[in-house]
């Protein structure tokens, strides 16, 4: 079965599994797992940070940053259109018991002047600005530049409020952008980024940032049913992923041929220049129809490839990763152009 769902259906590699059954553990709710301590000791290295905790998946490491930095009753600044928003189920106004405010960035970059007014101070009516929260990688697949980061870092700083980076494909980011992953990460206070999607991992993500932030987040974390014990089973995966960071470069040159092969198709929509990851966006409008949407979902199926069926107007979205070689990549391109023309099917 090919799985074109997303990037967190990796399977851990041979000698993650090993690592795994060999792992040295203790107790990591009392610090002593000396394989959990070295992946987050890693972890922050590797993103320029004081420190990190290992926490069960990306959802929890972003929540956990809202709760460690906010206080309850205040707002949170985002893209409309950012993981936290759109897919963690609105975790932050349970969890941390804050406000989010959208701002329009359907790149993944905020407007600054818009951003800039949207700051407030609380009043009689109003909350207060506590967060301002950036992504990079764009969960819609864009990358965001330095510049960009650095204009809201800028414009936070001045407020005296920190930035929290969603960096789930940070490594994705870098290598996209041609930059050191410690570079991405400067422009924030506190970044999370994931080790179970392209990098393989089975299970979990890391949350960096300044050692006092860190310190009251692994509180935090415990609040939050965090703490893992014997974690290091996970970790010894984690720590493979962070020094090998899988097939990023591949997965890229994929999900490249990919879109340009489907722009070829009549009737597809997507620009393949904005294919910047191992992400790929595009409309086909008739799937925007629930019966045409499902016969396109089957057809895939029967050729044993997974897809999500598409959101609104007919998006789907493809990912390549691990399990996507270049034979199953032929397949699925055969398969695009028979499922997108009303012959083929």
């Amino acid at each position: 079965m090919i799985d074109l769902r997303s990037d967190t259906v990796t399977q851990p590699t041979a000698e993650m599994r090993k690592a795994m059954a060999e792992a040295v553990v203790g107790d990591d709710v009392y610090g002593d797992d000396p394989t959990v301590n070295e992946l987050e000791r890693l972890g922050a290295e590797l993103v320029g940070k004081e420190g990190a905790v290992f926490v069960p998946s990306g959802t929890f490491g972003n929540q956990l940053a809202l709760f460690t930095w906010c206080t309850r009753g205040t707002e949170v600044i985002l893209g409309n259109e950012s993981h936290i928003i759109q897919h963690e189920a609105g975790a932050a106004s349970v969890i941390a018991g804050v406000q989010t405010r959208p701002v329009p960035a359907p790149t993944g970059v905020l407007p600054l002047d818009t951003v800039r007014r949207y700051l407030r101070k609380r009043d009689l009516h109003t909350p207060a600005t506590s967060l301002l929260c950036l992504e990079n990688a764009h969960s819609l697949g864009r990358v965001v530049s330095l510049a960009d980061m650095e204009a809201i870092k800028g414009l936070a700083e001045g407020a005296g409020l920190p930035v929290h980076l969603d960096g789930a494909r940070i490594f994705n980011a870098a290598l996209a952008l041609g930059v050191d992953a410690r570079e991405i990460a400067a422009r924030t206070d506190s970044v999370m980024f994931c080790l179970s999607k392209g990098l393989c991992a089975p299970v979990g993500s890391l949350l960096a940032g300044p050692r006092d932030f860190v310190r009251e987040a692994r509180l935090k974390r415990k609040i939050m049913g965090g703490g893992m014990r014997q974690a290091g089973i996970l970790a010894a995966a984690g720590l493979i992923a962070l020094r090998e960071r899988g097939c990023l470069a591949e997965d890229h040159r994929r999900a490249k041929k990919l879109a340009q092969a489907l722009a070829a198709i009549p009737g597809v929509s997507l620009n393949p220049d904005e294919t910047e990851i191992n992400l790929v966006f595009f409309s086909f409008p008739p799937a925007g129809f629930p019966e045409e949407a499902k016969k396109i979902t089957e057809f895939f199926a029967g050729r044993n490839i997974l897809i999500n069926p598409p959101e609104e107007e007919g998006v789907f979205r493809f990912a390549t990763h691990q399990g996507i070689g270049d034979r199953e990549l032929e397949t699925v391109l055969e398969t695009c152009k028979a499922a997108f023309t009303e012959s083929g099917r």
